[in-house]
C-alpha cells in the first residue's frame, strides 16, 4: 500500500519503549504489514558486539567521545547490514533507538559538541534517517523508578545498567535534549506524553502512523 517506513522509538530510561514496541508490532501484524524489529546499539552481529561494550560495565569505562565513536560504528553496520536491506525488500523497520539517542546521551549528557556529533551523523547516516521518530517523554524520576520496578518484577538480572545508574541530572539533560530534537524536527518527530496509559500512548502513535501511511501512499 506504500513504500516501507523506517520508524525509530526514542525516550529516556523507563519511558515505556518496550511496551509501545510490543503494541506497535501487534498493530502491524493486524495490518498485514511486513516489518523488521531491531535495536540500537545492535541490530547485526558486529553491532551487538559493540553493544556489550557500551551498555555494560562502569560509567568511566568510556568518555563521551569514545561512546560517540563506538555507537556510530555500530550504527554504520546496522544501517548497512540490516536496515537498508530490510527496506529494500519491502519490510518496514522499527528500531528501538537510533541516532537521536546518541545526540542526547553523548551530546547533552556527556557534553560532546553538537557540531562534532552532526559531522559523524552525516558520515554514518547520510540520508538514511527515519521517516518517523516517536519520542516517549517522561519525568526522569518516574522513568528510573519504572525501569527498576520492571526489572524487580521480572526477577531477571539486568546487566545493561551503565546509563541507568547515572545520577538524575544526567537523565534530566537527556530529557531536555529529546525535547530540543522534537522541536527542531517537527516533520520527523512525534513527542508523546508517556505518563498517559499505554493504550492512550499507543492510540496517539497509531493515529500519526495512519497519517504517515496516507502521505507516503500519495
Amino acid at each position: 500500500m506504500t513504500r516501507p517506513l523506517f520508524i525509530s522509538i526514542e525516550g529516556g530510561d523507563g519511558a515505556g519503549k518496550g511496551t509501545q514496541i510490543r503494541l506497535l508490532t501487534k498493530w502491524l501484524h493486524a495490518q498485514k504489514i511486513k516489518f523488521l524489529l531491531t535495536r540500537e546499539p545492535g541490530g547485526c552481529p558486529s553491532a551487538e558486539t559493540i553493544r556489550t561494550l557500551v551498555v555494560e560495565g562502569e560509567d568511566d569505562d568510556w568518555d563521551g567521545v569514545s561512546e560517540l565513536l563506538l555507537y556510530s560504528a555500530a550504527r554504520r553496520e546496522h544501517i548497512r547490514k540490516t536496515i537498508l536491506p530490510a527496506l529494500e525488500s519491502g519490510h518496514w523497520v522499527i528500531s528501538d533507538r537510533f541516532a537521536d539517542s546518541t545526540t542526547v546521551y553523548q551530546g547533552e549528557g556527556r557534553g560532546v559538541p553538537y557540531d562534532d556529533i552532526e559531522k559523524i551523523h552525516d558520515m554514518v547516516i547520510g540520508e538514511n534517517w527515519p521517516d518517523l521518530t516517536i519520542i516517549l517523554d517522561i519525568d526522569p524520576k518516574v522513568g528510573i523508578q519504572r525501569s527498576k520496578a520492571n526489572v524487580h518484577e521480572s526477577g531477571q538480572v539486568n546487566q545493561e545498567t551503565r546509563f541507568e545508574n547515572l545520577d538524575l541530572s544526567f537523565h534530566e539533560k537527556v530529557r531536555a535534549g529529546f525535547k530540543k530534537i522534537a522541536a527542531k524536527n517537527v516533520g520527523r518527530c512525534l513527542m508523546v506524553d508517556a505518563n498517559d496509559t499505554p493504550e492512550n500512548v499507543h492510540f496517539k502513535i497509531i493515529k500519526e502512523l495512519e497519517k504517515r501511511v496516507r502521505i507516503h501512499a500519495a
